[in-house]
This record gives structure tokens, sequence and C-alpha cells, in this order.
């Protein structure tokens, strides 16, 4: 049943498949997930928000019973007058200290008042709530189980990639030939669970103070959230970034550049070029320097 539902969100939602390891080699490509303590933590926040949505309703119901129940002996109250050809006698309010007492006599004075069709408007939307309240229990627990599954954090020797979120999807790539900082932090509630995040920074993003629920949204930081392995986590990136800065490995973008880095290129001989592509060139020449000239 889990299951089906799972695959029935994750459809619904869109989320793409499993994230690619980014650039490395294949042998040192290293998955970590959000601590299982995380997800205790978001299911605790799930259930109590459940608890305060049921005590909501059951509140809700007990006041529909008062109220039914006061329209019930107005009812009766007023088939008795009727019957006797004499006026419903007004209950004295008593003292104004008795507030309680003068509650109730208002919700009755107000209950005599009401139409039928409102009590019976009022019940179907207690009835369509508590169907909604029940319907909704499995939905938003997939939903729980699927955003503490939705962690994924991989680093291979020359880049890490990290992708959080269910409804917002976020999926950053970091090389280490940009990465300029990695920390640890970690918070009163995080240190009783066992749990650390661990931020990255890289160059151009020192200037950055992200809070921590809007840290995914600079382009220069990228936080391991919620792990319960934070000290091996920044142990292996800073051990990773010291040999890529050893091998002097750069950029995945300018390997072709590694490439043909000893390459000297042949001379160029004029004699082998067109006269009209040395004239236009000339010319090209010609104009830089007159605009260079009118600027400085």
């Amino acid at each position: 049943m889990f299951n089906w539902i799972r695959l029935q969100v994750l459809h619904f939602m869109r989320v793409p498949h499993d994230p690619e390891p980014p650039y490395g080699a294949p042998g040192s490509i290293r998955i970590f997930r959000a601590g299982r303590n995380y997800y205790k933590l978001r299911l605790f926040r799930w259930c109590v928000g459940q608890c305060g949505a049921l005590a909501g309703i059951l509140v809700s119901l007990m006041f529909l019973s008062w109220f039914k129940h006061d329209i019930e002996e107005s009812r009766l109250a007023r088939e008795q007058s009727v019957a006797a050809a004499t006026p419903i006698p007004e209950k004295p309010a008593g003292p104004k200290k008795k507030n309680k007492q003068l509650t109730r006599n208002d919700l009755r004075a107000l209950a005599a008042r009401t139409p039928e069709w409102v009590v019976i408007f009022v019940e179907i939307l207690e009835l369509s709530g508590i169907v909604l309240f029940l319907a909704q229990i499995p939905v938003t627990f997939v939903a729980v189980r699927l955003e503490f599954e939705m962690h994924w954090y991989i680093v291979t020797d020359r880049s890490l990639r990290i992708r959080t979120g269910l409804f917002k999807l976020t999926e950053s790539t970091m090389s280490f030939a940009n990465l300029q900082q990695v920390e640890v932090k970690q918070g009163p509630l995080q240190r009783l669970l066992g749990l650390a995040d661990v931020h990255v920074q890289s160059a151009g993003g020192g200037g950055e103070h992200a809070s921590p629920g809007h840290a995914h949204e600079s382009l220069h930081s990228g936080i391991f959230h919620c792990v319960d392995n934070a000290i091996e986590i920044r142990d292996l990136i800073l051990e990773r970034l010291r040999q890529f800065r050893q091998t002097g490995l750069g950029d995945p973008d300018d390997r072709h550049d590694h490439a043909f880095a000893g390459v000297v290129p042949p001379p160029f001989d004029r004699s082998a070029a067109n006269p009209d592509t040395l004239a236009a060139a000339r010319e090209v020449l010609a104009e830089a320097r007159a605009l260079r000239a009118s600027l400085s």
C-alpha cells in the first residue's frame, strides 16, 4: 500500500528519477542521506499537526452537538407554548458575574432563531471535514516519508551534487575547482538528536549569509542538511579537495585546455595568406586603434 501511494505521489509531483552522480571517477562515488532522527523529527511534527486537527474537529463536533440540543429544546418549548396558547417564559439571565451561564443563555437564544437548514449545512461541512481529514492522513504521511528520502548528497573525487525537496525540488552541483570552505553547524535540537549540517562554500559566496531555511537559494553554497555523519562528510570533502589541488586538476569543462596545454602553435606564414584577407585585417586593426585613441 505504501509503495503504491509513493509511486502515485512521485508521478503526480513529476519528481525525476534518482540523481546521476556528478563528474568524477566511478570508483570515488559516495552517497549520503539525511539522518534517521531527522525523519523521526519530521514524523513527530506531523503527528502533532494531526492531533491538533483532530482536536479541532472534536471541539467543533461538541459545539455542534450542544447547538443541536439547544435547537431541539427551543423547538419543543415553542410547540408546547403553541399548544397551551401561552408565550414562552424567558429564563432570567442571572447575575452578570456568572459569565458561563450568560454564554449558555446566549447560545440558547441564538439556537432559537437559527433555521433548521443552517444546522443541516453545518453538519454537511463537518462530515466533509472528517472525510478530508481521514483521506489526507496516508497522503501526508507518505509526503513526510518522501521528503526524507529525497535528500541526496553525492560526492566524487572532483565535485559534489545536492538534491533536496519534494514539492520544491532543488539540485545543485559544485566543482572542487571552486570550493573554498567546508564547515559543520549544529543547533541545540540537532545536537540532542545527533544531527548536524555540513555547509560548503564556493568562490564568490563569502559575502552571502543565507538563513537555514533559504540556504539552497544561494548559487555559491550548499548544505548537507541534518546528516548524522557530518564529521565524516567534512573530512571526506577536505581530503578529496586536498588531493584535487595536489594533482592540479581543473574544472571538468577545462579538460580540453589541459590536453593541449603543451602544444605550441606553428608560426604564422604571411606568404600563404590571402592579400584581401590581410587588407581587411589591417583595416580592422586601424579602426580598433582609432577607437582606443578616442576613448583614451
